[in-house]
This record gives structure tokens, sequence and C-alpha cells, in this order.
């Protein structure tokens, strides 16, 4: 299985990365550009598992290390690794 993580800032939460490519955009003249949200992205391969094991697995991955979930949301999707 193939698992994308996907995790960003929750609602509310400062994202001063976010702020600071936002303002370079502005300044280089994409002045359309109203908001920008910085975040990670994870691909994760699991061998010998089945989908909804391997679902189970990831959320404990990102509940425990890979996203910080007081202050970060995080989103999973699977597919058959290739």
């Amino acid at each position: 299985m193939l698992a994308k993580v996907h995790v960003t800032y929750k609602k509310g939460v400062l994202d001063p990365q976010g702020k600071a490519v936002h303002h370079a955009l502005s300044d280089l003249g994409y002045t359309e550009v109203q908001q920008v949200n910085v975040g990670k992205y994870m691909e994760i391969r699991l061998e010998g598992v089945s989908e909804e094991e391997a679902r189970t697995r990831v959320r404990e991955m990102c509940e425990k290390l890979l996203a910080n979930t007081v202050i970060e949301s995080y989103q999973v999707s699977l597919s058959p690794a290739e």
C-alpha cells in the first residue's frame, strides 16, 4: 500500500512560513494571491498489511510522530503500491 499524508496547520494557527511565501509572491508581482498555507507531504509504503490495517497504522504514525495534533491536522489517502 502507498499512503499519502498531508499535514497542515489547523485553522486559526499562525503559519509564519505561509506568510513569508505570501509576502514574497506579492513582492514578485503576484498580487492576486490572497493566502498561502504551507504544510508537509509524505509518502509511506507499507507491505504485508490490508487496506484497513494500513489506514490504522498510518493514523497511529500521524498521531504519535508525523503531526503535532494540537496545532496540525492530517489527511491520509491510500492506494495500491506500484
